[in-house]
């Protein structure tokens, strides 16, 4: 999975990628177009015929009814030419959509899952602007232009029919147009990709500045971030300087030799007529039509930019939607309830040459509470996230109840599984909404219950609108404490068998952290078995077994009491200054 972002990987089980499978459905609508730009392209001949009968027939003979029944034949044809062309552009802007609905929510579900799928790597990339992009594209006039561009022949082919030379006049000029195109892709392929790149770390460092926003104001460090913007600032508008030269240097010199392709069939057309060869009719004739020959490439070439951006776009959507596991076909196992198994595990977040957690084993009954301590970079919040799923056990297994934590459905873990991260956030929506973790299906006695555990009810109903009370970005802003406690009524949502939480009480006075003691011994007492990261004693006051790590590898596990005598007290003997309130020095936080 670590590589999938830099080569193409095959589909798991024969399966097609998820963009191809999306495209799939629309096959048949795009056929349409090409039916659709077949006709409009025939109806484009109306100009250049209606010009050859003006000239040739009615001026000749200095017919009004002539012209009269020519020109109302020639407003009839143009205006189906407009109902198509109007038909086109919607059936296009409905595919785009079409296309985006039916990957929106995968790659929605991917973005969000990518920090734990590729760890460092992920954060130079943007699914749900990649999907716009694609989206863009489809939606706009570069896929009509496409669909446009091999009727080219078809219009040379007239042009050789009125006189050879006007033909080869006409396929020299298109040759050389055609061959400036594939040297604008081949200089333009390196720029497009450098400038993807910094786009993508731009929106980053924004996402960056605005979470962060209170530390940046608070500690000066705005006039410092803005260098940083403008260097990396500068880098982006390099390359995007570059592409775009490069792009508006082929569109200029291919939109010239059109217009000295057409004087020149023009003049040529002129002297054949001199000559008695051809028409004067059959000379404007050749230069309109030449003209609306190579106006689909002169569309192509300004659309470039977006054709080549999509295309990226499109196979960086292949790569990362590969890397989504398929949640169909899984044997509907029964909830866990019994033991938590790990065997030999080692685990880290992907990108990383180490594992930050090596050989760790022990076994958790229901009712067990279990506290993990260990100095800073000990692996104590990469273990967590192992347990709960959110990072790969990259060798060894865990099992519930024996049974892999792969086995269930995504949506199905989300039952038996509550989970408190040290970096905890909430979401824009309401207070139950969060705490029931946006479930259409949640019960209010559930939340209610969820919230009473993490003593957070009184809290809530205290405010205007309660439990609908709207939090996050939009809406009301909550402390610290109260974030956490919210957070941790979350967890406790459904009374899980799994409950792990990081740093519980890193922001709750004492009646919180009451509150939490009270909750961990009440869930023990339901049969949850609870995982406690360990920052203060008090948040292992009511767990029973301890798993020490240090350097990433299991110090000791067992019951409290003597692992506690082993790992902690030579601590306090060597230093006792520094241990009052903590584990010793260095035994919090960390990965």
């Amino acid at each position: 999975m670590a590589g999938a972002t830099q080569r193409r990987m095959p589909g798991k089980d024969g399966q097609q990628n998820p963009v191809t499978r999306a495209f799939s459905p629309v096959r048949t609508a795009f056929w349409g177009v090409a039916v659709v730009s077949f006709v409009i392209n025939i109806l484009m001949l109306t100009g250049p015929v209606f010009m050859l009968q003006v000239y040739d027939r009615v001026l000749a003979s200095g017919s009004v009814p002539t012209l009269v029944v020519i020109g109302i034949l020639a407003a009839v044809l143009y205006l189906f030419y407009g109902v198509l062309e109007g038909v086109r552009s919607r059936i296009l802007s409905r595919l785009g959509q079409r296309v985006d609905a039916r990957l929106s929510g995968l790659v929605y579900s991917v973005s969000n899952s990518l920090p734990t799928k590729l760890g460092k790597q992920a954060a130079r990339l943007r699914p749900v602007q990649d999907l716009d992009t694609v989206r863009q594209f489809l939606s706009g006039p570069g896929p009509a232009a496409i669909f446009d561009v091999p009727w080219l022949p078809l219009y040379l082919g007239i042009v050789f029919l009125f006189h050879p030379l006007l033909g080869l006049v006409g396929a020299g000029g298109a040759l050389i147009i055609c061959a400036l195109i594939g040297l604008n892709e081949w200089l333009s392929r390196s720029p497009a990709e450098d400038a993807a790149g910094y786009a993508g770390r731009r929106a980053a460092e924004v996402e960056n500045g605005q979470r962060n926003s209170e530390a940046v104001t608070a500690m000066g460090m705005q006039s410092a971030l803005v260098a940083k913007w403008d260097a990396q600032n500068g880098d982006y508008l390099a390359t995007q300087r570059r592409a775009s030269d490069l792009t508006g240097l082929f569109g200029t010199i291919i939109k010239t030799i059109r217009f000295v392709l057409q004087s020149a069939i023009l003049g040529v057309g002129a002297w054949l007529a001199i000559q008695q060869e051809i028409t004067p009719g059959v000379m404007i004739a050749a230069s309109i039509m030449t003209s609306r020959a190579l106006a689909p490439i002169e569309q192509a070439v300004a659309q470039w930019r977006g054709f080549v951006a999509s295309r990226q776009s499109l196979r960086r959507l292949r790569d990362v939607l590969q890397v989504a596991d398929t949640e169909t076909d899984k044997m509907d196992l029964p909830l866990p309830a019994n033991t938590i198994t790990v065997e030999q595990v080692f685990c880290g977040p992907f990108g990383e040459s180490m594992p930050y957690v090596q050989n760790v084993t022990m076994e958790v009954f229901a009712g067990d509470g279990v506290g993990i301590i260990g100095p800073s970079g000990s692996g104590k919040s990469t273990f967590a996230r192992a347990l709960v799923g959110a990072v790969p056990a990259l060798k060894g297994v865990i099992r519930y109840d024996g049974a892999e934590l792969g086995q269930w459905p995504a949506e199905k873990r989300g039952e038996f599984i509550g989970y408190l991260p040290q970096d905890l956030q909430l979401f824009d929506g309401t207070i139950a909404e969060n705490i029931a973790r946006f479930r259409a299906d949640a019960s209010s006695e559930k939340i209610i219950e969820a919230a009473k555990l993490a003593n957070v009810h009184d809290l809530i109903v205290a405010l205007p609108d309660g439990y609908n009370t709207v939090i996050g970005r939009s809406g009301r802003a909550l402390s610290a404490g109260q974030r956490q406690r919210v957070a941790l009524a979350r967890a406790l949502y459904g009374n899980p068998f799994l409950i792990v939480l990081d740093e519980p009480n890193s922001n709750l006075d004492a009646e919180g952290e009451a509150a939490l003691t009270g909750a961990i011994k009440q869930m023990r007492e339901r049969g949850s078995i609870v995982v406690v990261i360990a920052h203060r004693p008090s948040a292992i006051a009511t767990v029973d077994k301890i798993l020490c790590l240090k350097e990433g590898k299991m110090a000791g596990f067992g019951p409290k009491d003597d692992v506690l005598k082993q790992v902690v007290q030579p601590v306090q003997r060597a230093r006792p200054a520094n241990i009052t309130g903590t584990f010793g020095p260095g035994v919090s936080g960390g990965y």
